[in-house]
């Protein structure tokens, strides 16, 4: 009965062993990719998501806009701008906007200013710079009051209102850049814009033969192509 025994209690043995081989399976590598580690470092590392900036070049085109910019992932931001017109000291007539006049019958009026845009970073990094792709929404109002005058010159208290409004999309390539030991920040871009003019134009004339002065009112709808160019500095937290 042993020698029975002895072979078939070695076959359990064999037929156990080859179960448990083949239930313990090579475990496969995993690659983690240098994309995915940044979107895992940007959920999790305390970085720059937010930025506040200022467009000093924008003040000589009559427009104080202050910029807000939120990073929505390691690539993708949003931007958004709040700001007032007043005084253009550039003559861009080829773009409908000619420099205000410094007549002392001339009154700056303020006006609202928005912009809305998103921004595409070309270059992988947990923190909003780098080299970008930027489309923006835009949308400008300017104006000012022409005080008439009466044929001796003295001015009246009629006033002409002088008003451009700008309905903007641009298209942006820049480069933003956070400084190595602090978080300020500065923003260099260049792009084209396609705009939409409603311009209610008021035009002063002064005949000299006559001595009078007279006034022209027109209206233009139409749309043109306008360059843009400038630099932001902001600070990011």
């Amino acid at each position: 009965m042993a020698p029975v025994i002895r072979p078939f209690t070695a076959l359990l043995l064999l037929a156990f062993a080859g179960h448990a081989m083949a239930q313990v399976k090579p475990s496969k590598t995993k690659v983690v990719l240098y994309k995915d580690r940044l979107a895992a470092a940007w959920d999790t590392v305390n970085c720059v998501k937010n930025v506040i900036k200022l467009n000093p070049l924008l003040f000589l085109r009559g427009e104080v806009p202050v910029y807000y910019e939120r990073a929505l992932s390691e690539s993708l931001s949003a931007e958004v701008a709040l700001g007032i017109t007043y005084r253009n000291y550039l003559d861009l007539s080829f773009a409908g906007e000619p420099a205000d006049v410094f007549s002392a019958g001339t009154e700056i009026v303020p006006k609202p200013a928005y912009h809305f845009g998103l921004r595409w970073y070309l270059t992988h990094d947990i923190e909003p710079q780098g080299a970008y792709v930027q489309a923006e929404f835009a949308s400008l109002d300017r104006a000012h009051d022409i005080r008439t005058r009466d044929d001796s010159g003295r001015f009246t208290e009629l006033r002409l209102r002088d008003e451009r409004k700008y309905t903007d999309v641009r298209a942006y390539f820049g480069y933003q850049r956070l400084a190595g030991n602090n978080n300020w920040l500065f923003d260099a871009y260049c792009g084209v814009g396609y705009r939409t003019r409603d311009i209610q134009e008021v035009e002063e004339n002064f005949d000299i033969a006559d001595r009078r002065w007279s006034y022209v009112q027109s209206s233009t709808n139409d749309q043109v192509i306008v360059p843009f160019l400038g630099v932001k500095v902001g600070y990011g937290f």
